[in-house]
C-alpha cells in the first residue's frame, strides 16, 4: 500500500504543478460534446503526466481517464483519473479546479487524492485510515438542524431522464431559504463536504472520474454517500448525495418528493 500511496501522491502533485504553471496563462481550449463542455491543452498535458507516472510504476494496472478513455487490463487495480475537474472554471481563470485520482482494488476504493494547486489544498484518504487536508485530519460537520444547513450542487451539461427535474429539486431547497452554492467542480464539492464547509451535496449525471477520490474522502471523514433512493453509491452510478449523515434523510425527502 505504501508504494501505491507514494505513486498516487506523486502523480496528483505533478499534474497539479502543470495546472499551476499554466493557470491564467495562454493555452488552447476546445469543446467536447456540447458548446460549454470544455477540454484544454492543460487537461491533456496533466493526464499524460499522470498516466506516465502510473504506467512506469504499475504497467499492469487498469486506468480510466476522462480524456483518453479506458485502458482495461487483467488487474484488480483500477486508477480513475480526472486531470482537471472544473475545466470551465480553470479555462476562465477561476481558481476552483483540481486534479482528482481515485484507486480501486476490485470493487473497493482504497486511495483517493484531490489537489487544488491554486488554493494549495491537497485532500487525501486511505481506506480505514481517515481523511486529511494538507496532512491534517478532517471531518464532516456536526450540523443536525437541516434548516441551518449550507448546501452545494451542480448541474449537468445534459439533463437526465428523471421524474424529478434538477431545477425543480434545486427550487425546493432554495424555497426553504437554504443557502445553495454551485462551485463547478464535483470533486471539490465532495471535499468541502468532507472538511465541513458544506453540510450536503447532490448532483445528477456525474462520471466515475468526478467522484472516485471524493467518495472515499467523504466516507473517511465520517460522511454518508448514497444515490437518490438511499442506496450505497458506486462510482459508476449517475446520482450522488453526500452529506454529514445528520441531514441525509432530510435531503433525500426533498429530492424524491
Amino acid at each position: 500500500m505504501a508504494e501505491l500511496k507514494d505513486v498516487l501522491i506523486e502523480a496528483t502533485k505533478a499534474a497539479g504543478q502543470i495546472m499551476l504553471d499554466y493557470f491564467q496563462g495562454t493555452f488552447t481550449v476546445g469543446n467536447k460534446e456540447g458548446i460549454n463542455n470544455l477540454v484544454t491543452e492543460v487537461d491533456m498535458l496533466a493526464e499524460t503526466k499522470i498516466m506516465a507516472i502510473i504506467k512506469a510504476n504499475f504497467p499492469g494496472h487498469s486506468i480510466i481517464t476522462e480524456e483518453s478513455g479506458a485502458l482495461m487490463q487483467d488487474s484488480p487495480y483500477q486508477w480513475i483519473i480526472d486531470p482537471i475537474d472544473g475545466t470551465v472554471n480553470y479555462a476562465h481563470g477561476i481558481p476552483i479546479a483540481c486534479v482528482s485520482i481515485g484507486l480501486r482494488h476490485q470493487e473497493d476504493l482504497i486511495l483517493g487524492a484531490v489537489f487544488n494547486p491554486m488554493m494549495n489544498e491537497f485532500y487525501f484518504a486511505e481506506k480505514g485510515k481517515g481523511a486529511t487536508l494538507n496532512g491534517k485530519p478532517i471531518s464532516v460537520s456536526n450540523k443536525v438542524d437541516f434548516r441551518k444547513a449550507c448546501l452545494v450542487t451542480g448541474f449537468p451539461y445534459k439533463w437526465p431522464v428523471s421524474k424529478e427535474h434538477p431545477i425543480k429539486v434545486f427550487e425546493r431547497f432554495i424555497m426553504e431559504g437554504l443557502p445553495v452554492r454551485r462551485l463547478g467542480s464535483a470533486a471539490i464539492d465532495l471535499c468541502w463536504v468532507a472538511c465541513g464547509r458544506f453540510d450536503g451535496f447532490w448532483e445528477y449525471n456525474l462520471s466515475p472520474w468526478d467522484v472516485a477520490a471524493g467518495y472515499l474522502i467523504v466516507a473517511e471523514a465520517g460522511g454518508r454517500i448514497t444515490n437518490f433512493d438511499g442506496e450505497p453509491c458506486d462510482v459508476f452510478h449517475k446520482e450522488t448525495l453526500a452529506t454529514n449523515g445528520h441531514i441525509h434523510d432530510d435531503m433525500l425527502a426533498r429530492i424524491k418528493r
